[in-house]
């Protein structure tokens, strides 16, 4: 018979019941433990988060620095504007995430409904603009055009439009007076991104949710100077939100003003010749196409040549940055980066690539000079130049026998640099050279000229062109190998045959190659800036700058004035001897070689002009006209896609900005009181007492002072042919509209 204690509980009944006991207790200790640590241990951490979750902040905007021309004229501003903003978060709060509210909004301001819905959406993969990029907790702007009376109806009936708002606040202005736009030099904001604000956390100067940041050009890249510190107010709430106390409040900080070199009467005059050199060019024929030129994008860079500072840059198409100014619309957005829009956004200055055609031979005769070639040696500058089966032409078969490298460069003699390069191609081995035999001066020098790089010049988005060397053509051939052997055939369309020929050499330097490189064909690319820098250092002697835009940061107080002076970068592979004789080359091609057609009248003994003029030839389109020129004080590079020769659709506009700035008239008289800058200025614009910078007032649009100026000149009318002994620049059009052989090809984009 079993024993059965007193209490009637069972041995296996008591384990259990003293396991259970243990697990109560373990659990009270737990307990306790956590307890101690919540309330003696962090307390007081806890204390203060706690009493955090009863304070609110209330951000007031910091103003942002104004950026100002050259002498103080504002190409980006504040003005007061009434702004109506919707509070994401209240609108949520409703039964229909606010669609009725914003459906009345629509109807005051005279907007469509489904624009305004847009604006306050979300921003992610999936959605596409126009969208809110923005934190979701902060004001989201639907205008900032309303009227008074709008303004006035929105405020008197807040019940209709709960989490709508409509107060004056301070909004960005773009666009100088005197109509310069400036736009891709400029940027413009957009509401700073969740990402963005956890990544300037921990650095010394983090965002809060309100901030408007740089998104391109000069707002980007000066934005830490430009955006200044918000202020902060925080005020203690109960738990029904009602204002019991101010905790602590940290006033806001305006930011810097940038001063830069652009001289905003010279932009205005370069984008308006820009724009009218591409009209014009495309009223012209093109006899190849059988159509007339789509000029459908180019740039112009005006820098002075003894600093590198920038006076002007415009690129076209342009586009107006003030659409971005309180949310861009979807119809705006589409007109931008739409597939038709071609991209107004690019900064063609810095960010087009092309080939740069005869302008590329101030590359090409240094590398010769540097290979032994003798400057004023005799070169055959034939009509054609023959390499096995292909047939290298001049244009239209022109010959002048055997001249110098200068008066190659004069009238743009191809058939000299076929044979230099090739020379020199043979001298290196040919197309399998031995290890280290290769010299390859005429590649060298390219780099040494500062291409296949940035220039470095203050702006974001630089590109760097290309240099097809040996290194660049073996990582090619790897990439595409594969590509150009499944498509290629050896009897196959053009573009095929070319592909088959790419399949078995394209890692090798040919003969062809080396020819169409000599005159700045083939592979090679360049930008505008990276021209810019070269005929600068031309200009100056030899020295090479970074380019540069901003010229001075002076604080919001003004007292103190920060200069960003100008940077050396090195000096050209030139002798003294050498840029001498270029010098007198460039010279001639205003008065007798290539572009001599266009500044007939000019008055060279005073104001003394040079220029190398290309035209240079891109697979699938028309020509791009390329036209680089400097004085002694700068330097003016203009490039038209598809739009013809260099001279031909660039020489009008280049002419007029140098009229503009040195007061030169239609019959070539100069007119000292109508130059806008003589000669680059040197000081920076006036500061008062309480941080405003004095800026002239702007009298007349620049623009057409100087083409009023200029009517009555003969020689540059728009019909006018060149002369017998002023041939039009060329890049042997003729010759690369044939199938090459022997490893050349046509330009890639």
């Amino acid at each position: 018979m079993t024993n059965i204690p007193e209490t009637g509980r069972t041995p296996r009944v008591q384990i259990r019941l003293v396991v259970i006991q243990i697990l109560v207790l373990s659990l009270l200790g737990t307990l306790g433990g956590r307890l101690w640590y919540l309330q003696i241990r962090e307390g007081a951490e806890y204390q203060r988060e706690a009493s955090g979750n009863h304070v609110q902040q209330v951000v007031d905007p910091a103003v942002r620095g104004d950026i100002l021309d050259a002498r103080g004229i504002p190409l980006a501003d504040n003005e007061t504007r009434l702004v109506v903003s919707a509070s994401r978060t209240d609108l949520l709060k409703q039964k229909d995430d606010g669609k009725a509210v914003l459906a009345k909004l629509a109807g005051v301001l005279g907007l469509k409904a489904a624009d305004v819905e847009q604006k306050v959406r979300l921003c992610d993969a999936k959605t596409p603009q126009p969208c809110w990029n923005g934190s979701p907790y902060q004001p989201i702007p639907i205008t900032d055009e309303a009227t008074p009376k709008q303004a006035l109806q929105i405020r008197e009936r807040a019940e209709d439009f709960p989490g709508i708002t409509a107060e004056p606040e301070a909004v960005r202005r773009y666009g100088a007076p005197g109509k310069s736009n400036t736009s891709q030099v400029l940027g413009y904001l957009s509401p700073v991104t969740d990402d963005e604000i956890q990544k300037a956390k921990d650095t010394d100067s983090p965002y809060l949710r309100s901030d408007m940041v740089g998104r391109s050009g000069l707002e980007r890249q000066y934005d830490k100077e430009l955006r200044g510190k918000a202020g902060v107010t925080r005020y203690e709430v109960d738990n029904l939100g009602r204002v019991i106390g101010r905790a602590k409040a940290d006033p806001a900080e305006s930011g810097s003003n940038l001063v830069t070199s652009i001289d905003s009467r010279v932009q205005r005059v370069a984008e308006y010749e820009l724009d009218k050199a591409m009209k014009v060019a495309r009223q012209q024929f093109d006899k190849i196409t059988g159509t007339n030129y789509k000029a459908d994008s180019g740039a112009v860079v005006v820098m002075e040549a003894k600093t590198g500072r920038i006076v002007a840059m415009a690129s076209a198409p342009t586009y107006d940055p003030n659409v971005w100014v309180g949310g861009i619309s979807a119809k705006d957005y589409k007109t931008l980066t739409g597939k038709n829009s071609d991209y107004p956004l690019l900064n063609r200055a810095i960010q087009g690539q092309a080939a740069p055609g005869s302008t590329f031979k101030v590359i090409s005769t240094a590398a010769a000079v540097e290979a032994g070639y003798d400057f004023d040696g005799r070169y055959p500058c034939t009509s054609s130049y023959s390499v096995g089966s292909q047939v290298f032409k001049n244009f239209e078969g022109e010959s002048f026998g055997p001249i110098p490298l200068g008066r190659a460069l004069e009238v743009s003699c191809d058939t000299v640099f076929y044979y230099l390069a090739d020379q020199q191609w043979k001298k290196d081995g040919g197309i399998n050279p031995k290890k280290g035999q290769p010299k390859d001066f005429f590649y060298k020098a390219a780099h040494q000229f500062g291409l296949g790089k940035e220039t470095g010049i203050d702006l974001p988005n630089e590109v760097t062109g290309r240099v097809p060397d040996r290194q660049w053509k073996q990582d090619y051939w790897k990439a595409n190998k594969d590509a150009w052997c499944k498509y290629g055939k050896k009897n196959g369309s053009y573009v095929e045959m070319i592909a088959y020929e790419n399949c078995l050499e394209g890692n090798k330097m040919r003969e062809g190659d080396s020819i169409n490189y000599s005159i700045g064909q083939g592979d090679t690319l360049v930008t505008p800036i990276q021209e810019a820098v070269i005929y600068g250092a031309v200009a100056n002697g030899g020295t090479m700058y970074q380019p540069t835009i901003g010229k001075a940061v002076i604080s919001p107080d003004g007292k103190t004035v920060t200069p960003i002076p100008p940077k050396k970068t090195g000096r050209l592979p030139v002798s003294k001897a050498t840029l001498k004789g270029m010098n007198e080359a460039f010279a001639g091609v205003v008065t007798r070689g290539t572009a001599a057609w266009k500044f007939g009248g000019w008055p060279q003994d005073k104001i003394a002009l040079h220029a190398k003029t290309g035209t240079a030839e891109v697979y699938g389109k028309q020509t791009t006209s390329w036209l680089a020129t400097y004085s002694k004080d700068y330097t003016v590079i203009m490039t038209i896609a598809q739009a013809g020769t260099g001279s031909g659709a660039s020489g009008e506009a280049v002419r007029n900005i140098y009229s503009a700035l040195y007061g030169v008239q239609g019959d070539g008289s100069i007119d000292n009181k109508k130059a806008l800058l003589p000669q680059p200025q040197k000081t920076l614009p006036k500061v008062r007492t309480d941080g405003t910078v004095v800026a002239p007032k702007i009298v007349g649009d620049p623009a057409k002072d100087v083409e009023a100026a200029q009517k009555n000149n003969a020689t540059n009318a728009e019909d006018d042919q060149p002369a017998a002994t002023a041939p039009t620049d060329n890049t042997n059009s003729n010759t690369r509209r044939r199938p090459r052989r022997r490893g050349s090809r046509r330009t890639r984009t």
